[in-house]
């Protein structure tokens, strides 16, 4: 007996679970399927169109659509011929995502943006906020959600290297499509210099930088997304809260009196911005002995608690201290290699500290504070 060859239909709908890596969507919709026929012996023959020519994800599509396509009975194997989209089709995929509006607007900045945003800021540097942002970020989207980061930290980015980002965005017309790792996209001005150059800008290209980040990558339907300021309260910090207005400002610092000092100060930015403070995340807080259970309060104790306490009087509303994070040399190492800690080891401390605050964070509801609602006063007769 012979093994009837599948339908049209039905490698149609193998292909259409076949998922984009960068833009999330199925080959299907997105026009990627050039053809798709099966051979009487049982050879199936896809031709796939790639968004740009040396698309870095080439060989993941391949081996999803050779997965997807292999797997119906009577396919014997499977030839996909990669090809490239003209620019009319790259033009009609770019309005497909985005819409017939020619002007690129910041998406979490429209009032109907369901997206959750956070700001996550220090006062100085050196209090692991990034180390803080990348181990939120994994946990989220080990949750299910679909996050962003965006390095806004211009001169001293570090997010690709410790999510694991190894390849450069590709740009598919006027959009930017942001690579992944562990689930989460990612953007940075890491990805476009040149073997470690730095970037050396005045406030005026800090703000177009951050606004093409926002505006031309292609986000697709975020639920969170975290922006990894740099320390201080500069440019980068008034161009967030100008841009995006209804961020809400994540405090990082440690026990240390001085960083609690200058912590409060990055936090009182939000009196002049009118944002919201989402918490404080008092990192370093104490080292766990190795031999014995005692806590070692190596860079002090209660700054980041003094530091909540002291916004919450500033501004007139609670600001929570959301978690005490420990030091646990395998953050740094999980920095280093690309791999967050809060996936590595979820049952170390420090990770149950970090998945504490992710639930604390994904399940903040977002409600219409910050949202502009295109009212205004109504006038006495």
């Amino acid at each position: 007996m012979t093994t009837a060859l599948p339908t049209d239909e039905q490698l149609t709908a193998a292909l259409s679970t076949v998922i984009d890596p960068e833009i999330r969507r199925p080959v299907t919709e997105l026009g990627m399927v050039k053809s798709a026929v099966v051979d009487p012996d049982g050879t199936a023959r896809v031709g796939i169109f790639l968004t740009v020519s040396g698309c870095p994800m080439k060989d993941t599509i391949t081996s999803r659509v050779t997965e997807a396509v292999g797997a119906l009975p009577g396919v014997a194997r499977v030839d996909v011929e990669l090809d490239v989209m003209s620019a009319e089709q790259r033009q009609q995929l770019q309005t497909l995502l985005r819409g017939d509006n020619p002007v690129r607007e910041i998406p979490f900045a429209q009032p109907g943006s369901l997206t959750k945003v956070f700001a996550v800021a220090s006062g100085k540097g050196g209090v692991g906020k990034s180390s803080v942002t990348v181990n939120l970020a994994a946990a989220m989207a080990q949750k299910g959600l679909n996050v962003g980061v965006l390095d806004a930290d211009i001169y001293g980015f570090s997010v690709p290297r410790m999510l694991g980002v190894t390849h450069r965005p590709t740009q598919v017309e006027s959009m930017i499509m942001p690579p992944a790792a562990h689930g989460v996209k990612v953007i940075s001005i890491g990805m476009f210099t040149k073997d470690n150059t730095p970037v050396v800008w005045r406030g005026p290209m800090l703000h177009r930088a951050l606004q093409q980040f926002l505006a031309d990558v292609y986000w697709g339907d975020l639920d969170v997304l975290l922006m990894d300021l740099p320390p201080g309260t500069g440019d980068v910090a008034i161009s967030v809260a100008q841009l995006v207005p209804s961020a809400e400002i994540l405090v990082v610092t440690t026990p240390q009196l001085a960083a609690q000092e200058v912590a409060e100060r990055a936090g009182s930015i939000a009196l002049q911005t009118h944002q919201r403070i989402a918490g404080v995340v008092e990192n370093m807080s104490y080292l766990e002995c190795p031999h014995c259970d005692e806590r070692i309060d190596v860079f002090g104790s209660g700054g980041g608690q003094a530091v909540a306490s002291s916004l919450t009087t500033r501004l007139g509303a609670q600001v929570p201290l959301l978690g005490q994070v420990p030091i646990d040399v395998r953050l740094r190492e999980g920095g280093d290699s690309g791999q967050p800690l809060v996936l590595s080891d979820p049952s170390a401390s420090a990770s149950k500290v970090m998945l504490d605050i992710t639930e604390a964070l994904a399940g903040k509801p977002r409600g219409l504070a910050g949202m502009s609602l295109g009212l205004s006063p109504a006038k006495r007769a």
